[in-house]
């Protein structure tokens, strides 16, 4: 992160807040008539991460932490899970009938169980609340149930209210629950509207506001729910609640009780997807996080970019959405049928004329936000950084005389957050509420996609982490609490490197740990091989040699002077059987292919004291998205792995019993495959069955328990099992050498080619089969502006419906790295608008911005390169150098092509 000086004037004093790097302490300094005092903000490291449960939970979506400190959870699919304190142990206290899955092609439900409230009474009456979407009826419901013996009594249920939500198309629900120290209870709701285009039209909302009328799209007009006075979606509600499941209205809603066309129970309007709130439970000022549109850039005819919000309500109000975003920064009216704009919304009161709107014709004043940014920098708030967005807000942290578990220099701090970003924020208000900086938060602690946060009765926070996968279980969600270490500090362990992970014997492996004492402490390791053996060493690095083939599991513990210790991760290694090695060999240019122009590749596997069965290679190819090359590595990961689950399999004693497709003393894997294939949970099921045993399923004979058998291996086995049912979804391997031909009308969106080569040996001295992978990433010759990601003096702009490059400066450069230049002749430049004529020049130069150059033309010609003939990798800087006219949004770039030598 930058360092960030910020400057905050008052009119008797002023703050110089110097925020540093995450590790580093952030010195606050209070200026008044020339006295100083110094604050140091606490050391980040003494925060601790404490998992409580990981990877039992299948989208987490909010918590409520109960006074003896067991901990519900709701889940989107409808199971409300109980963690109890004492015994450290997940139970489901019960499942409601929601609906989370859609079967429109193409869309995803976010409905189900989306929150879940404990009431402050609960020690005495034993109430929660959920807000979730029955199954069958298109509403969404706040309901009241009663928490009985660890379990939700179904037949306590108070239906408190409920409204209409449509659910053809997704988005935005909302769902947040909180009560405020005056026990009113708030519950946010989402806009019920769609980000996405209508499909086959012209004129679309395209990121910016939905504001489309026309008839049959109501799911594409947002002042419709957000916008309306007299609907409940797109608002944070507040109601009185009474012991008997009904509510009273409070005063100091947004409405009058009586007022026509308007709902009493609206605290806030103007939401777009509201997902987490809380309120001050000192002060009673509502915070929430404002998931908001995806548009990148300011449009002359839509209005702005989009935003996140960080909103606080002192009192009710319209909170803006569809009208206004960010720092009330107002959209304008647009016409679907013709393209063209109007006015820009009045934030005095925007007038809403859709036809789908049942409220008031004009709508409150609108409020800005407390805290806004976009995808890019922020200039407004430097600290949140760049990239995908998603807001969450709360709690207000407060402490406690002699009591607390955090330092007094958090009381009264707002703690917000990022699910998507993954920081966490303090921030700091004056007196009144209002905002004064921010700073990081427990900077050195990494979250897992964080969905929600509470302060515990204990004082501590509490984080529920979704884990970093959508729509499904994923093996980082679960609870985490955080500590504050007072005193000495355990050592910290980044990361457990091996530098060889497998050998055939004597297997000598060199181990290396990162560690550091945050105290200064010098360290003792104590080094876990696996089997019984243990060493221990003053340094941070051992080398062992191993005699007896197995499987080892290495670990190492850093132990501190005050007995404080660390551990690290567990990394497996084999000792009889080395990984063999896969290596992919192209001719020609090696970073890029050429519409047409075959790819020549060819495969190498070497098996160490083996013999390579050519069967077990695995060769594909894909096209994959630019920017992420990671995802390349996913293409045919199914192919690879069933083919280790069957070469699990042949070592194993069950090819015994059972043949692929043959009938034996056993039923047939092919069999199973089919009898189970409509079963979701049939890889988990059978792996049960293999590992316990089994009888009677398929007949008489028993089959064995393996209970030495390993999971992980087992499911690997089930795996490939079960893809026997379905062998389309495994397709053939490629030759081990041969030609690729992209095809001229490639996919601009998927503009990398990976060819990727996978070997699994067939195991040895008793240890289980290693896979080794390779892959080579080949892009397109065509290099589209939206992929650039290395330039100065340019900025990315939504120009005619996609990301270009736009010319700002009269000197700027784009860079390509790390990139083979082996028989490319010439680059050819695409603009989108580039007046004829314009004074300018490109120059390419080799490995920096002022290294050699090896290649100029005008800005209307292709661009010739010298020949490079040095073998190497190298990074090309193309240098713009044009008259200071030019540099007014006249010279937009679309692409970059590379030329091969004829």
């Amino acid at each position: 992160m930058k360092t960030i000086l910020s400057i905050l004037f008052s009119a008797v004093a002023f703050v110089l807040i110097c925020a540093a790097t995450a590790n580093k302490k952030i010195t606050v300094r209070y200026l008044s008539n020339q006295n100083y005092h110094k604050i140091d903000t606490p050391d980040q490291d003494r925060f601790v991460k404490v998992p409580l449960v990981q990877g039992e939970f299948t989208e987490p979506t909010e918590l409520t932490v109960l006074p003896n400190l067991d901990i519900l959870v709701a889940q989107r699919r409808g199971e409300i899970m109980l963690y109890k304190n004492n015994s450290k142990k997940l139970i489901e206290a019960g499942k409601l009938n929601v609906y989370f899955k859609t079967n429109v092609p193409d869309v995803n439900a976010e409905e189900g169980l989306l929150g879940m409230a404990a009431d402050p009474k609960f020690a005495i009456n034993h109430y929660v609340y959920l807000f979730y979407s029955p199954f069958d009826k298109s509403v969404n419901r706040l309901s009241r149930f009663k928490l009985i013996n660890d379990k939700i009594v179904k037949e306590s249920e108070k239906i408190v209210l409920e409204f209409y939500s449509q659910r053809d198309i997704c988005c935005h629900t909302g769902g947040s629950i909180a009560f405020g120290p005056d026990n009113l209870l708030y519950v946010s709701t989402g806009d019920n509207s769609t980000p996405f285009d209508v499909p086959k039209q012209k004129f679309v909302n395209k990121g910016y506001a939905p504001l489309d009328n026309r008839k049959g799209l109501q799911q594409y007009d947002s002042r419709r729910s957000a916008g309306n006075t007299n609907d409940l979606r797109g608002k944070i509600l507040r109601i009185k609640m009474n012991d008997d499941g009904s509510y009273n209205i409070p005063e100091g809603n947004l409405f009058p009780k009586e007022e026509p066309k308007t709902r009493p129970e609206i605290f806030v309007m103007g939401n777009r997807n509201p997902y987490r709130i809380a309120v001050d439970q000192k002060t009673g000022y509502l915070y929430w996080g404002e998931v908001g549109p995806d548009a990148s850039n300011d449009d002359a005819l839509r209005g702005p970019r989009g935003y996140d919000e960080v909103n606080q309500a002192k009192k009710a109000g319209n909170f803006g959405w569809p009208y206004f975003i960010g720092n009330n920064y107002p959209y304008k009216a647009y016409d679907y049928t013709n393209g063209e704009s109007g006015d820009a919304f009045d934030a005095s009161g925007a007038t809403n004329n859709s036809p789908n709107n049942t409220g008031l014709e004009r709508v409150p004043a609108a409020q800005p936000a407390f805290i806004w940014y976009p995808y890019g920098e922020s200039k407004e708030f430097p600290q949140v950084g760049s990239g995908g967005r998603t807001a969450m807000a709360g709690p207000v942290y407060y402490t406690r005389p002699n009591a607390s578990p955090y330092p007094e220099y958090y009381n009264g701090k707002l703690i917000i957050y990022e699910w998507v970003r993954g920081w966490v924020k303090a921030v700091t208000m004056n007196a009144q509420g209002d905002y004064l900086s921010m700073e990081p938060f427990m900077a050195n602690i990494s979250l897992a996609a964080p969905i929600d946060m509470e302060q515990g009765p204990d004082g501590k926070l509490y984080i529920l982490e979704y884990g970093k996968g959508w729509f499904s279980k994923n093996p980082d969600a679960g609870i985490v609490r955080i500590d504050y270490l007072k005193g000495n500090r355990p050592p910290a362990i980044k990361n457990l490197n091996i530098a060889k992970t497998s050998g055939l014997l004597p297997y000598k492996m060199t181990a290396k740990v990162d560690a550091k004492d945050p105290d200064g402490d010098a360290l003792t390791y104590i080094w876990n091989l696996g089997k019984g053996i243990t060493k221990t060493t003053t340094t941070p690095t051992l080398q062992y040699t191993f005699t007896k083939a197995g499987e080892y599991a290495i670990s190492v513990k850093a132990i501190d002077r005050n007995k404080a210790t660390a551990k690290s991760r567990i990394v497996p290694v084999f000792a009889g059987n080395e990984h063999p090695q896969v290596n992919i060999s192209i001719a020609g240019n090696k970073s890029f292919y050429f519409p047409n122009e075959p790819v020549n590749y060819k495969v190498l596997v070497s098996d160490k004291g083996a013999k390579v069965n050519y069967s077990r290679i695995f060769i594909s190819s894909t096209y994959t998205e630019g920017r992420d090359l990671a995802g390349a590595q996913l293409g045919h990961q199914q192919a690879v792995q069933t083919m280790i689950g069957k070469t699990l399999m042949l070592k194993s004693d069950c090819s015994t019993c059972h043949k692929e497709s043959a009938a034996s003393i056993g039923p047939a894997f092919d069999k199973i495959a089919a009898k189970y294939k409509n079963d979701g949970k049939a890889v988990d099921y059978l792996a049960s069955k293999v590992i316990g045993g089994s009888q009677g399923v398929w007949g008489e004979v028993p089959m064995p328990a393996h209970a030495a058998m390993k999971q992980a291996d087992v499911k690997k086995i089930t795996e490939w099992i079960m893809s026997l049912g379905n062998k389309e979804t495994v397709a053939a391997s490629l030759p081990t050498s041969g030609k690729i031909v992209p095809p001229a009308n490639i996919d601009k969106k998927k503009p990398v080619l990976t060819i990727k080569a996978s070997y699994t040996d067939a195991g040895s001295m008793g240890l289980k089969p290693l896979t080794s992978t390779n892959l080579v990433n080949l892009r397109n010759n065509e290099i589209e502006a939206v992929d650039l990601q290395n330039f100065k003096g340019f900025e990315k702009k939504d120009i005619y419906g996609g990301d270009k490059l736009v010319l700002n400066n009269e000197t700027a450069w784009i860079a390509l790295k790390n990139i083979d230049l082996t028989g490319i002749a010439s680059f050819n430049f695409a603009f989108a608008r580039l007046n004829r004529g314009t004074n300018g020049k490109i120059e390419i130069r080799l490995d920096s911005e002022n290294g050699a150059i090896v290649g100029t033309s005008t800005l209307e010609s292709d661009v010739p390169l010298a020949p490079v003939i040095d073998g190497k990798m190298h990074t090309l800087y193309f240098i713009f150098k044009v008259e200071k006219e030019a540099t007014k949004d006249k010279i937009v770039l679309s692409s970059i092509t590379l030329k091969q030598k004829n």
